[in-house]
């Protein structure tokens, strides 16, 4: 009695590897989305966050609204700040919500000057974007903050005298709910053609063309000649920066009422240029979205 063995023949094997690549090759598109899609999600519920922890910090400091970065005092035990698990020079928005919420930034801050562009995000990851999750330099951070309408803590230049740029700055100074508090920050790069933007540096070396270089700042749409821009040791129009187009498209934007929104250029006032870079100024750009009170006020002088 002779046995017939059963198998594929090549043909046949051939003809399932090439179906399955077909379906691979239809769904990998779908969970690359979908992917995206959850990282934004997360990226949402991060800011929501640190909305509660700005609200907090307001509330515990009789309505002044955390600046942006205080500024830098000649005698250096002025420039150390308590920040909820430590102190630390000269701390940016987000870590010195630490101080009133409980999570904190850095594991351990530093009161050393020379740690302060090279200290990265190391504490509790809701300071960080999943989508970017390497942006956590200090200096060259993720999400920039409405510092030149909710506090700008920089010395004024003079012409107007001594004091800072807009701080103190009252929470209930705030009007209506659209108002931007912090949102996904592209940095200096932003007024740099798009061709002409490099790397990242997670070091937190200056690179002006860098995406993400001094981005814990972020500009309104509309500057002026006499306005500050995002690093303040290179103003100038080329230097501004600008929220960033990194979750399919759209930016992640915090509100000051809490609630978060994915938003465009042209949706919060500002304009692109035909070589990507962002406008510093010009008849499509608006702050209403940025100022406070919904009239499009001029950035603060910094005179």
């Amino acid at each position: 009695m002779s046995h017939r063995k059963c198998a594929f023949t090549l043909i046949e094997l051939l003809v399932v590897v090439t179906i399955i690549a077909l379906l691979v090759s239809i769904l990998l598109p779908s969970l690359s989305a979908a992917r995206a899609t959850a990282r934004g999600t997360v990226c949402a519920a991060n800011l929501r966050q640190l909305g509660v922890g700005w609200t907090y910090y307001a509330d515990q400091n009789n309505g002044a609204i955390v600046p942006g970065r205080p500024g830098r005092f000649v005698d250096n035990a002025q420039n150390s700040y308590w920040v909820g698990n430590g102190y630390q020079f000269r701390p940016r928005w987000f870590v010195r919500l630490g101080a009133e919420t409980g999570f904190y930034a850095f594991q351990t801050p530093s009161t050393d000057p020379a740690d302060d562009n090279i200290k990265r995000v190391d504490g509790n990851r809701v300071f960080l974007d999943p989508e970017t999750p390497e942006r956590d330099n200090n200096r060259n951070y993720a999400y920039g903050y409405n510092y030149q309408f909710l506090g700008n803590a920089r010395f004024r230049t003079g012409g107007k005298g001594a004091g800072f740029i807009r701080w103190p700055v009252r929470i209930e100074r705030i009007i209506g709910p659209r108002t931007v508090m912090a949102a996904d920050a592209l940095g200096t790069a932003a007024g740099k053609a798009r061709a002409a933007r490099t790397a990242y540096r997670q070091n937190g070396s200056g690179d002006l063309f860098a995406v993400g270089n001094h981005a814990w700042s972020l500009d309104p749409p509309r500057l002026t000649a006499t306005s500050d821009t995002c690093d303040d040791s290179n103003r100038g129009p080329a230097n501004r920066s600008a929220v960033e187009m990194r979750h399919r498209g759209a930016a992640n934007v915090l509100w000051c009422d809490g609630h978060v929104s994915r938003e465009t250029y042209s949706s919060l006032g500002y304009a692109e240029n035909s070589d990507g870079s962002i406008a510093f100024d010009g008849v499509d750009t608006t702050n209403r979205s940025f100022d406070g009170t919904g009239r499009d006020d001029d950035p603060p002088s910094i005179e």
